[in-house]
């Protein structure tokens, strides 16, 4: 029999499609889920009003072996995403001013608890790995951590550093294998489990690559990497909010790019007037707009 992947799902197609009974006894489980995890059989016929066979007729149908089997399962959903199924009704008081305060302290928090944990030594030295690198590649999968890869690209390429990102899982370990020893790759990872991120790195060593992660300490990726810049992301419980990680990892990327651009010093100046003078030219001239953004 097939295993369940999303209980969830199951319980919500089973609460429009199923039969009477089905349908009845899925509506009762999604709006009770912590009773029906802990209950007994009795008890959820008793309070559904259907007989003990009916709720392990349901169950099968779910794809469970039995009660035991479909309440493992709905026990692995709560835990996983019990805080996306009852949350708490939006309040409309002062609510522009409330996600404003949301999101801004809660990327200061992000920013200062990142500053806080880095080891600077660590993260110039990687600057200046990258300073001299012949080539650097960039990498990471999933919304924040490829986001990151190419704001680093978009970083450095000014710099006049030869850098690429990659953010396609094969291409990355395509790109990997042409890596020579004066390539730096770096890996960015928040979970630290992106598999094709931890291949690409192991692939880029085979051909002598320095390769450095930013993922937390003592995953996946970071065991495999040369050099490890920890970065761990801790999320604040409003699930409505999107992540503040990121504004904590992009302040990491902007203190390795500043080390890179100061460790190779004036040359990088006449890139960025370049950049400075096409942008101005081509869209408004103001001096104080941002180099390029």
């Amino acid at each position: 029999m097939k295993t369940p992947a999303d209980i969830i799902t199951r319980l919500q197609l089973m609460s429009q499609d199923g039969t009477k009974s089905d349908r009845k006894l899925a509506g009762f489980v999604l709006a009770d889920l912590d009773f029906v995890s802990k209950a007994a059989i009795s008890e959820i016929a008793a309070r559904v009003g259907i007989s003990e066979p009916t709720v392990t007729r349901f169950c099968r149908n779910l794809g469970c072996e039995g009660l035991r089997d479909f309440k493992f399962y709905l026990a692995q959903a709560i835990a996983i995403g019990g805080q996306y199924l009852s949350p708490e009704p939006l309040s409309r008081d002062a609510r522009e001013q409330r996600i404003a305060s949301a999101i801004t302290e809660a990327a200061i928090s992000a920013i200062q608890r990142a500053s806080e944990n880095l080891d600077m030594t660590t993260l110039v030295a990687v600057a200046a790995r990258i300073a001299v690198s012949g080539n650097v590649l960039c990498i990471g999968s999933g919304g924040i951590s490829s986001m990151m890869a190419t704001e680093m690209q978009n970083r450095l390429f000014r710099l006049g550093v030869s850098v690429l990102a990659q953010i396609d899982g094969q291409l990355q370990c395509m790109y990997a294998a042409v890596a020579t020893p004066d390539t730096t790759l770096i890996a960015f990872s928040v979970s630290g489990y992106a598999r094709s991120v931890i291949d690409a790195v192991q692939v880029a060593q085979q051909y002598g690559a320095t390769t450095i992660a930013i993922t937390p300490p003592d995953s996946a990726l970071a065991k495999v990497a040369d050099t490890v810049i920890h970065f761990q992301s801790l999320e604040d419980g409003n699930i409505y909010k999107p992540t503040s990680s990121r504004y904590a990892l992009l302040s990491i990327v902007d203190m390795i790019v500043t080390s890179v651009a100061e460790t190779r010093g004036p040359r990088v100046l006449e890139n960025l007037r370049r950049i400075k003078q096409s942008v101005n030219t081509l869209k408004v001239d103001d001096p104080r707009l941002p180099l390029g953004d």
